[in-house]
């Protein structure tokens, strides 16, 4: 049998089915041809990022005053707009650069997933060597998903119906019940609240690359390849 890789010169197709795939689909193509001219998909790919470091600020500077924390949610909503339009942009200006884009917006969001999740570590509500379990777990899920790409040509936005969107809502929903619920221990166990909520996201998305990853090898194995 060939040892040809089938997919290797074929773009992968983009699989999307969270739940908020469609409306923000229709958001984005609404958005898109009302950008100025001037506005370029590596700005944006710049604007999300700083919508990282403007995540990670609040999340460290929550310890002076909770108030902080409005910086976060501020944060998340510029990441969202730059990284969830850089790539739509270029699509719809029809000047992609399928190789570029691909390595850059994905390094970027990679170290900005490392601010945003792990800067929660350095907040007063939760452990760092938590937050950064959670990141483990992200980019193990992650790199499935670059691999597939690459071997079976499906490139998989959503797990359990949960995206890059959805997390970020679900972020911001923690980081508004912090100065609620506060960063005291849960009774016998050295973990906050977030610590525990956290510990279970990390072993969801552990489980999920392990799912996912022997699937994916038993559809490779079938095809001998």
């Amino acid at each position: 049998m060939s040892n040809i890789n089938p997919t290797a010169n074929k773009p992968p197709v983009r699989i999307q089915q969270n739940l908020l795939a469609r409306g923000e689909r229709r958001l984005l193509n609404w958005l898109c041809p009302r950008l100025p001219g001037w506005v370029t998909p590596d700005q944006l790919t710049t604007l999300g990022f700083a919508g990282a470091v403007m995540v990670a600020a609040g999340y460290a500077l929550s310890w002076f005053d909770t108030e902080w924390l409005g910086l976060s949610l501020l944060g998340y909503v510029v990441n969202w707009f730059g990284d969830s339009l850089d790539g739509s942009l270029a699509r719809w200006r029809r000047i992609e650069r399928p190789s570029y884009g691909y390595f850059v917006d994905h390094s970027v969001d990679a170290v900005g997933t490392l601010l945003m999740v792990g800067a929660i570590g350095v907040s007063p509500y939760m452990r760092l060597d938590v937050a950064l379990l959670a990141v483990v777990g992200y980019f193990l899920l992650s790199i499935h998903t670059f691999l597939a790409a690459k071997v079976v040509g499906e490139f998989r936005l959503s797990y359990m119906a949960g995206g890059p969107t959805e997390l970020r809502l679900m972020l911001m929903t923690m980081t508004v019940l912090m100065p609620i619920i506060g960063s005291g221990m849960v009774p016998h166990t050295p973990f906050s609240a977030f610590d525990l909520f956290a510990l279970v996201v990390a072993s969801i998305l552990v489980t999920l690359f392990i799912l996912q990853s022997y699937a994916t090898a038993r559809i490779l194995a079938r095809r001998g390849e």
